[in-house]
């Protein structure tokens, strides 16, 4: 159950036992599934987050074991895992009654790349897959690590971002003439696993840090390194003071300045 290694960890493509190679039978079994029920969107959960369970935690045992008045996704030796892919506040009560008594590892799936299927409600068809020019970064998980900021330092707190190539089924229901804008998302299938970062203690969070954000730095040269908004960046900056992981140096007109926190270095753990 464990989750390897502690630092970033890119997914080599020719990969027949270790990471790659688990995730697609985790897919395999998942989808299989799903077959047998009638397709996608049939199981009690979605597909991104099963496939998750079952990569992380091969082991049906281990899934859905209740520690007091809570339901954890997976718990067992090395503690709890919880797939979480937004509405980190929901979190909140549960680990403020896991963490003092084992270790918690919060997964976050994002979708480095995708494939968009457009589903007609009303007579089942899909559309051919077109790719999305979107493409998902780590630091989208800032908006969530701010509604659980107090728990990040916690001795007990590890924190994997998941980066997945992933097919999004959506429903043409919008609000628009061509029911797209302000549709509802169907479902997720995780496709190839890419890079999973890990963070298992406050001096790992420099490693969301956005490469090339050296010396001092505002929101602003943060929004540029980072790709998000400016309020997104003055977010994740609040998140990494909170860690440690930034320090305040002083302000440049109404907005801090900060630099990277001098902190001892992580080691990559290779994986197994």
């Amino acid at each position: 159950m464990e989750i390897q290694p502690a630092g970033v960890k890119m997914i080599p493509e020719t990969d027949m036992t270790g990471p790659r190679e688990r995730f697609r039978l985790a897919c395999d079994k998942v989808l299989s599934s799903q077959g047998k029920r009638g397709g996608i969107g049939t199981l009690s959960e979605k597909t991104l987050h099963a496939v998750l369970k079952y990569y992380y935690e091969p082991r049906e045992s281990n899934h859905e074991i209740r520690f007091g008045r809570y339901v954890t996704d997976i718990a067992g030796e090395n503690g709890v895992i919880e797939i979480q892919t937004r509405q980190f506040n929901k979190l909140r009560n549960k680990l403020e009654f896991l963490l003092p008594q084992t270790q918690v590892t919060v997964v976050y799936p994002v979708a480095a790349s995708k494939w968009i299927i457009w589903i007609d409600e009303q007579t089942g068809e899909m559309t051919k897959k077109r790719k999305s020019p979107k493409r998902g970064k780590p630091w989208e998980v800032f908006f969530e690590l701010y509604k659980i900021k107090n728990f990040l330092t916690h001795p007990n707190f590890r924190l994997c971002i998941v980066l997945l190539d992933m097919e999004e089924y959506r429903s043409l229901n919008g609000w628009s003439e061509d029911k797209k804008k302000g549709s509802s998302r169907y479902d997720r299938i995780p496709v190839s696993l890419l890079e999973e970062i890990t963070v298992h203690s406050p001096a790992e969070y420099e490693k969301l840090i956005p490469e090339g954000l050296e010396g001092a730095f505002t929101s602003k040269e943060f929004k540029k390194a980072s790709g998000l908004s400016l309020a997104a960046s003055q977010t994740a900056l609040n998140v990494l003071y909170s860690t440690g992981a930034v320090t305040r140096i002083g302000k440049q007109g109404n907005r801090y300045v900060y630099e990277k926190t001098a902190l001892c270095p992580f080691e990559d753990v290779p994986a197994k």
